[in-house]
Protein backbone atom coordinates (compact mmCIF):
# COMPACT_ATOMS: atom_id res chain seq x y z
CA UNK A 1 0.00 0.00 0.00
CA UNK A 2 1.52 3.71 -1.18
CA UNK A 3 2.43 5.80 1.86
CA UNK A 4 -0.50 8.40 2.37
CA UNK A 5 0.81 12.23 1.94
CA UNK A 6 0.09 14.46 4.96
CA UNK A 7 -2.71 16.21 3.17
CA UNK A 8 -4.56 12.72 2.58
CA UNK A 9 -3.55 11.37 6.92
CA UNK A 10 -5.12 15.23 7.59
CA UNK A 11 -7.89 14.89 5.34
CA UNK A 12 -8.97 10.99 6.64
CA UNK A 13 -8.78 12.94 10.50
CA UNK A 14 -10.74 15.55 9.39
CA UNK A 15 -13.41 13.09 7.72
CA UNK A 16 -13.63 11.62 11.44
CA UNK A 17 -13.57 14.93 13.25
CA UNK A 18 -16.72 16.51 11.59
CA UNK A 19 -18.88 12.89 11.45
CA UNK A 20 -21.17 13.22 14.23
CA UNK A 21 -22.76 10.04 13.26
CA UNK A 22 -19.98 8.34 13.92
CA UNK A 23 -19.72 6.04 11.27
CA UNK A 24 -16.41 4.23 11.60
CA UNK A 25 -17.37 3.46 15.18
CA UNK A 26 -20.64 1.87 13.68
CA UNK A 27 -18.99 -0.08 11.42
CA UNK A 28 -16.45 -0.98 13.97
CA UNK A 29 -19.50 -2.73 15.93
CA UNK A 30 -21.34 -4.04 12.93
CA UNK A 31 -18.11 -6.00 11.44
CA UNK A 32 -18.71 -8.25 14.41
CA UNK A 33 -21.76 -9.63 16.10
CA UNK A 34 -21.82 -8.29 19.50
CA UNK A 35 -19.65 -5.92 20.00
CA UNK A 36 -20.01 -3.05 22.25
CA UNK A 37 -19.12 0.72 22.23
CA UNK A 38 -18.75 2.04 25.40
CA UNK A 39 -18.88 6.27 25.07
CA UNK A 40 -16.83 8.73 27.54
CA UNK A 41 -16.79 11.94 28.38
CA UNK A 42 -13.78 14.25 29.39
CA UNK A 43 -10.89 14.18 30.97
CA UNK A 44 -10.11 10.94 31.83
CA UNK A 45 -11.21 7.30 32.17
CA UNK A 46 -9.53 3.79 31.96
CA UNK A 47 -9.54 2.83 28.53
CA UNK A 48 -7.30 0.01 29.01
CA UNK A 49 -10.12 -1.72 30.61
CA UNK A 50 -12.85 -1.04 28.10
CA UNK A 51 -10.53 -2.22 26.08
CA UNK A 52 -9.59 -5.47 27.47
CA UNK A 53 -13.08 -6.53 27.65
CA UNK A 54 -13.40 -6.33 23.93
CA UNK A 55 -15.41 -3.11 23.51
CA UNK A 56 -14.84 0.26 21.34
CA UNK A 57 -13.78 3.13 23.83
CA UNK A 58 -15.74 6.29 22.11
CA UNK A 59 -14.61 9.81 23.05
CA UNK A 60 -17.65 12.01 23.47
CA UNK A 61 -16.46 15.76 23.11
CA UNK A 62 -19.77 17.33 22.16
CA UNK A 63 -21.32 18.56 19.28
CA UNK A 64 -18.72 20.94 17.93
CA UNK A 65 -19.22 24.63 16.08
CA UNK A 66 -21.40 23.00 13.97
CA UNK A 67 -24.34 21.46 15.62
CA UNK A 68 -27.33 23.46 16.19
CA UNK A 69 -28.66 22.44 19.88
CA UNK A 70 -32.13 22.84 20.41
CA UNK A 71 -33.23 19.75 22.29
CA UNK A 72 -29.82 19.67 24.76
CA UNK A 73 -31.05 23.77 25.85
CA UNK A 74 -34.36 22.15 27.53
CA UNK A 75 -32.09 20.02 30.29
CA UNK A 76 -29.94 22.63 31.51
CA UNK A 77 -29.87 26.10 32.09
CA UNK A 78 -27.77 29.01 30.06
CA UNK A 79 -25.40 29.85 32.33
CA UNK A 80 -23.20 26.78 32.25
CA UNK A 81 -20.63 25.29 29.16
CA UNK A 82 -22.17 23.79 26.57
CA UNK A 83 -20.80 20.54 25.87
CA UNK A 84 -23.37 19.19 28.27
CA UNK A 85 -26.24 20.80 25.95
CA UNK A 86 -24.04 19.54 22.78
CA UNK A 87 -23.74 15.66 24.48
CA UNK A 88 -27.44 15.59 25.22
CA UNK A 89 -28.36 16.97 21.42
CA UNK A 90 -26.25 14.10 20.13
CA UNK A 91 -27.89 11.45 22.11
CA UNK A 92 -31.79 12.63 21.94
CA UNK A 93 -31.53 13.23 17.47
CA UNK A 94 -30.29 9.65 18.02
CA UNK A 95 -26.63 10.14 16.83
CA UNK A 96 -25.59 7.87 20.16
CA UNK A 97 -28.13 5.23 19.67
CA UNK A 98 -25.26 2.35 18.93
CA UNK A 99 -23.58 3.06 22.35
CA UNK A 100 -23.97 0.71 24.79
CA UNK A 101 -22.91 2.41 28.12
CA UNK A 102 -21.71 5.72 28.97
CA UNK A 103 -19.12 7.01 31.40
CA UNK A 104 -18.79 10.61 32.85
CA UNK A 105 -15.65 11.24 34.62
CA UNK A 106 -15.25 13.10 38.01
CA UNK A 107 -14.51 16.76 36.71
CA UNK A 108 -16.93 19.13 37.73
CA UNK A 109 -20.66 19.18 38.97
CA UNK A 110 -22.17 19.68 35.46
CA UNK A 111 -20.54 16.45 34.24
CA UNK A 112 -21.93 14.86 37.35
CA UNK A 113 -24.90 15.73 37.09
CA UNK A 114 -25.10 14.60 33.41
CA UNK A 115 -24.60 11.03 34.29
CA UNK A 116 -27.98 11.64 35.95
CA UNK A 117 -29.92 12.80 33.38
CA UNK A 118 -28.53 9.88 31.00
CA UNK A 119 -29.84 7.33 33.28
CA UNK A 120 -33.09 9.27 33.04
CA UNK A 121 -33.25 9.37 29.71
CA UNK A 122 -30.98 6.00 28.83
CA UNK A 123 -32.72 3.71 31.32
CA UNK A 124 -31.47 0.70 29.13
CA UNK A 125 -27.99 2.01 29.00
CA UNK A 126 -24.60 0.88 31.26
CA UNK A 127 -23.67 4.54 32.84
CA UNK A 128 -21.19 4.93 35.24
CA UNK A 129 -20.00 8.11 36.75
CA UNK A 130 -16.56 7.46 37.21
CA UNK A 131 -15.29 9.14 40.53
CA UNK A 132 -11.57 9.77 41.22
CA UNK A 133 -9.77 10.34 44.03
CA UNK A 134 -8.75 13.28 45.82
CA UNK A 135 -6.23 11.90 48.36
CA UNK A 136 -2.88 10.45 46.59
CA UNK A 137 -2.06 8.15 49.74
CA UNK A 138 -2.15 4.93 48.46
CA UNK A 139 -3.21 3.65 51.76
CA UNK A 140 -6.30 6.28 51.52
CA UNK A 141 -7.18 6.95 48.12
CA UNK A 142 -5.33 4.30 46.57
CA UNK A 143 -7.83 2.27 48.08
CA UNK A 144 -11.03 3.98 47.04
CA UNK A 145 -10.10 4.45 43.48
CA UNK A 146 -8.89 0.21 43.19
CA UNK A 147 -12.06 -0.20 44.79
CA UNK A 148 -14.04 1.71 41.71
CA UNK A 149 -11.79 0.24 39.36
CA UNK A 150 -12.98 -2.62 39.98
CA UNK A 151 -16.53 -2.23 40.03
CA UNK A 152 -15.97 -0.51 36.82
CA UNK A 153 -14.29 -3.89 35.66
CA UNK A 154 -17.33 -5.93 37.48
CA UNK A 155 -20.31 -3.89 35.43
CA UNK A 156 -17.82 -4.35 32.13
CA UNK A 157 -18.11 -7.95 32.95
CA UNK A 158 -22.07 -7.99 33.02
CA UNK A 159 -22.51 -5.86 29.92
CA UNK A 160 -20.07 -8.35 28.54
CA UNK A 161 -21.50 -11.47 30.02
CA UNK A 162 -17.75 -12.26 30.73
CA UNK A 163 -15.27 -12.50 32.39
CA UNK A 164 -12.61 -9.71 31.83
CA UNK A 165 -9.24 -11.60 32.65
CA UNK A 166 -5.76 -9.76 34.11
CA UNK A 167 -3.94 -11.34 31.16
CA UNK A 168 -6.82 -9.65 28.61
CA UNK A 169 -6.10 -6.34 31.05
CA UNK A 170 -2.48 -6.13 30.71
CA UNK A 171 -2.21 -6.93 27.13
CA UNK A 172 -4.44 -3.75 27.03
CA UNK A 173 -1.95 -2.13 29.06
CA UNK A 174 0.56 -2.62 27.30
CA UNK A 175 -1.58 -1.49 23.76
CA UNK A 176 -2.36 2.09 25.54
CA UNK A 177 1.62 1.99 26.86
CA UNK A 178 2.46 2.01 23.30
CA UNK A 179 -0.16 4.41 21.98
CA UNK A 180 1.00 7.01 24.68
CA UNK A 181 4.72 7.09 23.69
CA UNK A 182 3.25 7.72 20.22
CA UNK A 183 1.15 10.54 21.36
CA UNK A 184 4.34 11.85 22.98
CA UNK A 185 6.32 11.74 19.80
CA UNK A 186 4.03 13.80 18.25
CA UNK A 187 3.85 16.51 20.99
CA UNK A 188 7.58 16.42 20.73
CA UNK A 189 7.94 16.57 17.06
CA UNK A 190 5.30 19.23 16.69
CA UNK A 191 7.22 21.26 19.75
CA UNK A 192 10.99 20.70 17.58
CA UNK A 193 9.35 21.42 14.27
CA UNK A 194 6.15 23.24 14.76
CA UNK A 195 6.32 24.26 11.10
CA UNK A 196 6.21 21.01 10.04
CA UNK A 197 3.29 19.67 12.56
CA UNK A 198 0.44 22.56 12.48
CA UNK A 199 -1.20 22.45 15.90
CA UNK A 200 -4.57 21.99 13.58
CA UNK A 201 -3.56 18.79 12.14
CA UNK A 202 -2.03 17.59 15.08
CA UNK A 203 -5.05 18.22 16.89
CA UNK A 204 -7.26 16.52 14.07
CA UNK A 205 -4.49 13.58 14.90
CA UNK A 206 -5.57 13.11 18.32
CA UNK A 207 -8.80 13.49 17.42
CA UNK A 208 -8.87 10.58 15.47
CA UNK A 209 -7.49 8.86 18.67
CA UNK A 210 -10.91 9.43 19.94
CA UNK A 211 -13.01 7.04 17.66
CA UNK A 212 -10.58 4.66 16.44
CA UNK A 213 -9.39 1.44 18.10
CA UNK A 214 -5.77 2.54 19.75
CA UNK A 215 -3.90 -0.20 17.58
CA UNK A 216 -5.52 1.93 14.48
CA UNK A 217 -4.46 5.28 15.82
CA UNK A 218 -1.10 4.18 16.79
CA UNK A 219 -0.39 3.03 13.45
CA UNK A 220 -2.35 6.74 12.31
CA UNK A 221 0.33 8.79 14.11
CA UNK A 222 3.38 6.49 12.44
CA UNK A 223 2.60 7.50 9.41
CA UNK A 224 1.99 11.24 9.92
CA UNK A 225 4.87 11.49 11.59
CA UNK A 226 6.75 9.65 8.95
CA UNK A 227 5.18 11.86 6.27
CA UNK A 228 5.48 15.28 7.65
CA UNK A 229 9.08 15.06 8.50
CA UNK A 230 9.86 14.44 4.96
CA UNK A 231 7.32 17.30 4.22
CA UNK A 232 9.12 20.45 3.66
CA UNK A 233 7.35 23.50 5.01
CA UNK A 234 8.35 26.90 5.58
CA UNK A 235 9.39 28.19 9.02
CA UNK A 236 7.29 31.12 10.49
CA UNK A 237 8.63 33.86 12.52
CA UNK A 238 6.32 33.03 15.22
CA UNK A 239 6.41 33.18 19.08
CA UNK A 240 6.16 29.83 21.12
CA UNK A 241 3.00 29.57 23.57
CA UNK A 242 1.35 27.00 25.56
CA UNK A 243 -2.07 26.79 25.63
CA UNK A 244 -3.67 25.77 28.94
CA UNK A 245 -7.36 25.62 29.73
CA UNK A 246 -8.97 23.54 27.32
CA UNK A 247 -9.05 19.84 29.09
CA UNK A 248 -12.79 19.24 28.70
CA UNK A 249 -14.86 21.44 26.34
CA UNK A 250 -13.14 21.15 23.23
CA UNK A 251 -12.22 24.84 21.40
CA UNK A 252 -13.49 25.38 17.80
CA UNK A 253 -10.81 24.43 14.85
CA UNK A 254 -11.18 27.21 13.36
CA UNK A 255 -9.69 28.68 16.83
CA UNK A 256 -6.78 26.65 16.93
CA UNK A 257 -6.09 28.01 13.69
CA UNK A 258 -6.26 31.38 14.04
CA UNK A 259 -3.81 31.44 17.05
CA UNK A 260 -1.09 29.80 14.48
CA UNK A 261 -2.29 32.39 11.74
CA UNK A 262 -1.89 35.47 14.04
CA UNK A 263 1.93 34.40 14.98
CA UNK A 264 1.50 31.54 17.72
CA UNK A 265 3.05 28.39 17.11
CA UNK A 266 1.14 26.18 20.12
CA UNK A 267 4.31 23.68 21.33
CA UNK A 268 2.22 22.00 24.03
CA UNK A 269 -1.95 22.25 25.49
CA UNK A 270 -3.96 20.21 27.21
CA UNK A 271 -6.51 19.30 24.80
CA UNK A 272 -7.70 15.32 25.14
CA UNK A 273 -5.96 14.90 28.24
CA UNK A 274 -7.05 11.13 27.89
CA UNK A 275 -3.92 10.49 25.97
CA UNK A 276 -1.24 12.10 27.67
CA UNK A 277 -3.26 11.87 31.22
CA UNK A 278 -0.67 9.47 32.53
CA UNK A 279 2.80 10.28 32.29
CA UNK A 280 4.51 6.98 32.20
CA UNK A 281 4.33 3.82 31.06
CA UNK A 282 1.33 1.65 33.23
CA UNK A 283 2.86 -1.78 34.77
CA UNK A 284 1.95 -4.42 32.22
CA UNK A 285 2.45 -7.58 34.62
CA UNK A 286 0.98 -8.55 37.99
CA UNK A 287 -2.30 -7.06 39.60
CA UNK A 288 -3.68 -4.60 36.31
CA UNK A 289 -6.69 -2.87 39.26
CA UNK A 290 -3.86 -2.13 41.30
CA UNK A 291 -1.08 -0.76 38.63
CA UNK A 292 -3.84 1.63 37.23
CA UNK A 293 -4.52 2.98 40.48
CA UNK A 294 -1.03 3.85 41.16
CA UNK A 295 -0.30 5.07 37.87
CA UNK A 296 -3.17 7.44 38.75
CA UNK A 297 -1.93 8.62 41.93
CA UNK A 298 2.14 9.05 41.74
CA UNK A 299 2.47 9.47 37.47
CA UNK A 300 -1.00 11.62 36.49
CA UNK A 301 -0.70 14.99 35.14
CA UNK A 302 -1.20 17.78 37.17
CA UNK A 303 -3.57 19.98 36.07
CA UNK A 304 -6.98 22.16 36.36
CA UNK A 305 -8.54 18.75 35.94
CA UNK A 306 -6.94 17.00 38.97
CA UNK A 307 -7.87 18.12 42.36
CA UNK A 308 -4.29 18.91 44.15
CA UNK A 309 -4.37 19.49 47.85
CA UNK A 310 -0.29 20.94 47.85
CA UNK A 311 -0.61 24.22 46.42
CA UNK A 312 3.46 24.35 47.09
CA UNK A 313 3.01 21.90 43.96
CA UNK A 314 0.15 24.22 42.18
CA UNK A 315 1.08 25.23 39.02
CA UNK A 316 4.71 23.03 38.57
CA UNK A 317 3.35 21.33 35.84
CA UNK A 318 2.58 24.33 33.98
CA UNK A 319 6.05 25.77 34.24
CA UNK A 320 8.00 22.99 33.44
CA UNK A 321 6.11 22.67 30.47
CA UNK A 322 7.23 26.12 29.51
CA UNK A 323 10.58 25.32 30.33
CA UNK A 324 10.59 21.64 28.14
CA UNK A 325 8.89 23.50 25.27
CA UNK A 326 11.06 26.40 25.23
CA UNK A 327 7.56 28.42 25.29
CA UNK A 328 8.04 32.44 25.31
CA UNK A 329 4.38 32.53 26.91
CA UNK A 330 0.91 30.70 27.85
CA UNK A 331 -2.12 31.16 26.73
CA UNK A 332 -5.32 30.54 29.23
CA UNK A 333 -8.41 29.57 26.97
CA UNK A 334 -10.63 28.65 28.78
CA UNK A 335 -14.29 27.34 27.92
CA UNK A 336 -16.99 30.01 28.93
CA UNK A 337 -18.60 29.14 32.71
CA UNK A 338 -15.80 26.51 33.25
CA UNK A 339 -15.30 26.34 37.07
CA UNK A 340 -11.87 23.94 36.94
CA UNK A 341 -10.23 25.61 34.44
CA UNK A 342 -11.59 28.98 35.60
CA UNK A 343 -10.70 28.63 39.03
CA UNK A 344 -7.40 27.31 38.61
CA UNK A 345 -6.31 29.99 36.39
CA UNK A 346 -5.66 33.23 39.03
CA UNK A 347 -3.31 30.43 40.98
CA UNK A 348 -1.04 29.87 37.45
CA UNK A 349 -1.04 33.61 36.42
CA UNK A 350 0.37 34.45 40.45
CA UNK A 351 3.19 31.86 39.23
CA UNK A 352 3.82 33.20 35.69
CA UNK A 353 3.86 36.82 37.42
CA UNK A 354 6.19 35.80 39.93
CA UNK A 355 8.44 34.42 36.96
CA UNK A 356 7.85 37.83 34.43
CA UNK A 357 6.38 35.10 32.06
CA UNK A 358 3.96 36.52 29.10
CA UNK A 359 0.41 35.72 29.08
CA UNK A 360 -3.67 36.46 28.09
CA UNK A 361 -6.56 34.99 28.67
CA UNK A 362 -9.76 34.36 26.66
CA UNK A 363 -12.74 32.49 27.02
CA UNK A 364 -14.48 30.66 24.34
CA UNK A 365 -17.70 28.41 23.61
CA UNK A 366 -17.65 25.05 21.22
CA UNK A 367 -19.43 26.88 19.17
CA UNK A 368 -17.60 30.28 18.94
CA UNK A 369 -17.83 32.01 15.46
CA UNK A 370 -16.12 35.06 15.52
CA UNK A 371 -12.38 34.62 15.43
CA UNK A 372 -11.02 37.90 14.37
CA UNK A 373 -11.23 39.43 17.85
CA UNK A 374 -9.17 36.40 18.70
CA UNK A 375 -6.59 36.60 15.86
CA UNK A 376 -6.27 40.28 17.40
CA UNK A 377 -5.62 39.46 20.30
CA UNK A 378 -3.48 36.54 20.33
CA UNK A 379 -1.16 38.50 16.88
CA UNK A 380 -0.62 41.25 20.11
CA UNK A 381 0.30 39.35 22.22
CA UNK A 382 2.84 37.48 19.28
CA UNK A 383 4.16 41.53 18.84
CA UNK A 384 4.50 42.33 22.49
CA UNK A 385 6.22 39.12 22.92
CA UNK A 386 8.94 39.42 20.18
CA UNK A 387 9.37 43.24 21.12
CA UNK A 388 9.80 42.03 24.86
CA UNK A 389 12.34 39.31 23.67
CA UNK A 390 14.04 41.33 21.86
CA UNK A 391 14.75 44.23 24.14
Amino acid sequence: MEARTVKEIVAFCQGLFDDLDFTRAREWKAAVPGRKVIGYMPVYVPREIIHAAGMLPLGILGGGADMEVIHGDAYYQSYICRIPRSTVELAVTGRLDFVDGMLFPSICDVIRNLSGIWRILFKEKYVRYFDAPQNFREDVGGVFYSNELREFREGLEKLAGRRIADAEINASIEVYNENRLWVNRVYDFRADFPWKAPSAEVYLLMRAGMVLPPEEHTLLMREYLSAAGAQDRPMRDNCRVVLTGVFCEQPPLNLIKSLEISGCYIVDDDFLLVCRWLLEDVQADGDPIENLSRAFLLHSAQTAAKYEADMEVKGRYLIDAIRRRRADGVIFAAPSFCDPALLDQPMMISRLDALKIPYITMQYAENSGQMQPIREQSGTFADSIKLWSSS
